[in-house]
């Protein structure tokens, strides 16, 4: 397994392709990629006001609201229901979407796959909770809230050591099992070996597979 902290004062801001607004990549597969050719994508938007999204043909897209009152995006000429906020919504980047803010600015958090490369389940956890990070598979944890702990080692299996050894877990010093807001931590399954990522507090877990292994 592999396992990458992604601090959020490291990320650079950039502009939308359309100039409407300002985004913060947290990670792309490959690694550097573009716009034009990732497998999959996740990023943090600053949306201050009413406008059309960029149109990304051939990927699916699912936003979070993450700060701020909500939207109503209208796709393909029809108005959704208003998206509040940590509810996933899903929808193709590749049809003509506009966006209407219901209370002032938001922040969202966007996750892209290329259809026939990747795809991509979103969820809003609060608590304790524990993400299996398959093999050959992505989890990136979102902390939505300050002083979000985790921590990744090898997954048990379907029988559980009750009283596992805390020295297996992977974290590499101290302050390093703690995210502010914003903060990531992206563990990757090899293809010998799976992982297991727990968490305590608000976060947003994202599962990451390859096209058409999606469970």
């Amino acid at each position: 397994m592999e396992a990458r902290i992604l601090r959020a004062d490291d990320r650079v801001p950039t502009s939308w392709s359309n100039g409407g607004g300002v985004t913060r990549e947290l990670t792309a597969d490959p690694p550097g990629a573009g716009l034009a050719d990732f497998g999959w994508r996740v990023s943090l938007a600053d949306v201050a006001g009413d406008g059309p999204y960029s149109a990304l043909p051939g990927v699916d897209r699912i936003i979070t609201v993450v700060d701020g009152a909500g939207m109503v995006l209208t796709i393909d000429g029809d108005a959704h229901p208003p998206i509040r906020p940590l509810r996933p919504f899903a929808f193709p980047g590749d049809v003509a979407t506009g966006c209407r803010l219901t209370g002032g600015p938001v922040v969202n958090l966007n996750v892209m796959t290329r259809r026939g490369r990747a795809a991509a389940m979103v969820g809003v956890v609060d608590g304790t909770h524990t993400a299996k990070v398959p093999e050959n598979r992505s989890v990136l944890l979102v902390a939505l809230a300050d002083d979000v702990e985790f921590s990744v080692g090898p997954d048990p299996g379907p029988d559980p050591d009750p009283d596992p050894d805390p020295g297996r877990t992977v974290v590499a010093g101290p302050g390093d099992s703690r995210l502010s807001r914003f903060d990531a931590v992206l563990v990757s399954g090899t293809d010998t070996d799976a992982a297991t990522l727990r968490s305590v507090g608000r976060a947003a877990v994202i599962t990451v597979s390859p096209a058409g292994d999606a469970q």
